[in-house]
């Protein structure tokens, strides 16, 4: 049986909770206080982090990594585009969302960054989302009409927009239609801890 390591309110935790929910397979999830982390954690993953997937002898960590693994694993419902061309176009668009978007929730996640990074993250953030908004007034989701792991890992962000503290104007409203329709969706709300449930005013 495979093990997530998550934290409770870990971002990239959620990621990878919610493609074991949508894969409705049997695992343990073992919740990790990211401020009282176990000692295990540092030999499983060097850089003392969550998420981390444990099956038999294979550990993992990085949540795109965990998940592909467990999309490739359990290839129903597949995740990642069948077309070799597809997924290679959704592991670009996860590239650019981990540089563009998400080192900016690093910051806003850390302990050490100040005030005027913790700002600059926010209006960054609230920019790039702005930008991808049209898009989804085309679109179901990112890649077309199929949900995807792509839509996965930008869900929890959108999850804790109130959270962050991060405002969207009026142009940014297909996103925000786009992401009640992720959050409706019985795998998400089931991957959702109780500390990630009380984010949402």
């Amino acid at each position: 049986m495979m093990t997530l390591y998550s934290g409770i309110t870990c971002p990239f935790s959620q990621r990878c909770r919610f493609v074991l929910f949508e894969k409705g397979m049997d695992f343990e999830i073992k919740d990790v206080d990211i401020f009282n982390k176990p000692e295990d954690l540092a030999i499983m993953n060097p850089y003392n982090q969550v998420p981390v997937l444990v099956e038999r002898d294979l550990i993992l960590h990085e949540s795109n990594i965990i998940n592909e693994y467990i999309d490739e694993r359990f290839p129903h419902p597949q995740l990642m585009p069948g077309d070799p061309v597809m997924r290679g176009r959704g592991r670009l668009v996860l590239f650019r969302m981990e540089k563009e978007l998400f080192r900016h929730v690093q910051l806003l996640e850390s302990a050490d960054a100040s005030s005027k990074e913790q700002s600059k993250a926010r209006e960054a953030i609230a920019n790039g989302l702005t930008m991808l908004a049209p898009a989804f007034s085309k679109t179901k989701f990112i890649m077309g009409d199929e949900f995807s792991m792509i839509d996965v890992a930008l869900s929890p962000l959108l999850w804790r927009l109130d959270h962050y503290d991060i405002k969207l104007g009026k142009s940014a409203a297909p996103i925000l239609k786009y992401a009640e329709r992720i959050f409706q969706r019985e795998a998400f709300i089931e991957a959702l801890t109780p500390a990630e449930k009380a984010m949402r005013r």
